[in-house]
């Protein structure tokens, strides 16, 4: 039995929609939506909120959409820098003093927002619970002596970089970082998205379903497997994942115990690496907007020069938390590459999130693309539903 589809999409792009439909399974519930020149081309929706197919995906349901926050997180610091109060090649410890602890007074900002600062998981795992205060965490990350040299290597921070980044914007702009979102990127473009969900918005939030094991089936999505040459890779950082000696569990057990995702401590925490809560719609239009200039509808989110900037390339090669895995960063923002084909050409950027998430800036065509969806995926640079979307719109491009 078909998964009925909702919402909008155009003619040209029709092809997208039935390559949407297929996708169900494995998905469970998923919206995608393309804005082009900052119009709205496609925002289809589908499927359903939770595991047991009883409760509707709608127009306005809204979902975890786990590391995909992270560009979110970096436009609220690309504002500031735009404003002049906060300078990517000043010490951290200028706007954050006490991060000066354990050798870190000369750590200069852009080393925070490209996964350069040595800074993944602190220096020992906190308590239960303690992932969702704001304080506990950002104190053990001032406290804490980098796990390399600074600038001398690259390890993706899978969930401090939303606190390094968030604090820095709290101390430069006196506002947490959900909060700052919200009244500066959020409301001014008309965005349905969350860093830190209020409850009142829980009846509408998907329930988050864990990736299958792998081989265990669960629905095929078009876009194969790893290339062969990367499993070696992929093998090491499961294995590191499970290894309390290495820096990749670390850097993904931040605090003991479960966090679970669908809980309301989770959604109502302010976690800028993980915890955004939005739509499809939303992704694409911020995206959308950074595509073209910066603006879409007379609403101004960044300038080009800051844009430009912040998706110039800052690392490109092996990541030491992520098992070797190849990536290639700007500020805050995944650029495309060979293994993330997010773009025909060579200028996409955005963020992937873990399960298959993912929200992107085409600044080649005006393009803005976002995908969320509540079944996970393997894998961590977007997932083969979102990348099947993709080769069918730019096709019909």
């Amino acid at each position: 039995m078909s998964t009925p589809i909702h919402g909008s999409c155009d003619p040209r792009f029709a092809s997208v929609r039935e390559v949407f439909e297929k996708n169900f399974p494995p998905d469970i519930g998923a919206a995608v939506a393309v804005t082009l020149h900052g119009k709205p081309v496609i925002d289809l929706w589908g499927g359903y909120r939770d595991a047991d197919g009883t409760d509707p995906w709608t127009e306005d349901t809204i979902v975890n959409v786990y590391s995909t926050t992270k560009g979110m997180a970096a436009i609220c610091a690309h504002q500031l820098v735009e404003q002049g109060r906060l300078d990517l090649d000043a010490p951290v410890a200028k706007y954050w003093p006490e991060f000066a602890a354990e050798g870190k007074q000369d750590l200069p900002v852009r080393f925070l927002l490209c996964h350069k600062a040595g800074l993944p998981a602190p220096g020992k795992q906190l308590a239960a619970g303690q992932l969702y205060d704001w304080d506990a965490v950002t104190s053990a990350l001032a406290e804490t002596r980098p796990w390399w040299k600074p600038g001398e290597d690259h390890g993706y921070h899978a969930l401090t970089y939303g606190y390094l980044v968030g604090e820095l914007v709290r101390r430069v702009s006196g506002q947490s970082i959900g909060a700052y979102f919200k009244q500066h990127v959020a409301e001014p473009l008309g965005l349905d998205f969350h860093i830190g969900l209020a409850a009142e918005h829980d009846a509408r939030v998907a329930h988050m379903v864990q990736a299958d094991p792998p081989g265990a089936g669960g629905g095929a999505q078009s876009g194969g497997g790893p290339p062969p040459e990367l499993l070696p890779v992929l093998a090491k950082m499961m294995k590191d994942m499970f290894d309390k000696d290495t820096v990749t569990w670390a850097a993904f057990n931040v605090s003991a115990g479960q966090n679970d995702v669908n809980s309301r401590e989770w959604r109502g925490a302010e976690i800028p690496a993980a915890n955004g809560h939005g739509t499809a719609r939303s992704l694409a239009r911020v995206y959308g907007a950074l595509a073209n200039g910066g603006e879409v509808d007379g609403v101004r989110v960044l300038e080009r020069a800051t844009i430009d900037n912040a998706r110039t390339e800052q690392w490109a090669g092996a990541d030491c938390v992520l098992g070797g895995l190849p990536m290639r960063f700007g500020l805050g923002f995944m650029l495309r590459t060979d293994l993330m084909p997010i773009t025909p050409g060579p200028s996409g950027f955005g963020h992937a999130g873990a399960g298959g998430s993912l929200g992107f800036a085409d600044p080649d065509t005006g393009v803005g693309f976002g995908y969320v969806m509540n079944k996970m995926q393997q894998g961590m640079l977007g997932g083969a539903g979102a990348f099947a979307l993709l080769n069918a719109f730019y096709e019909a491009l």
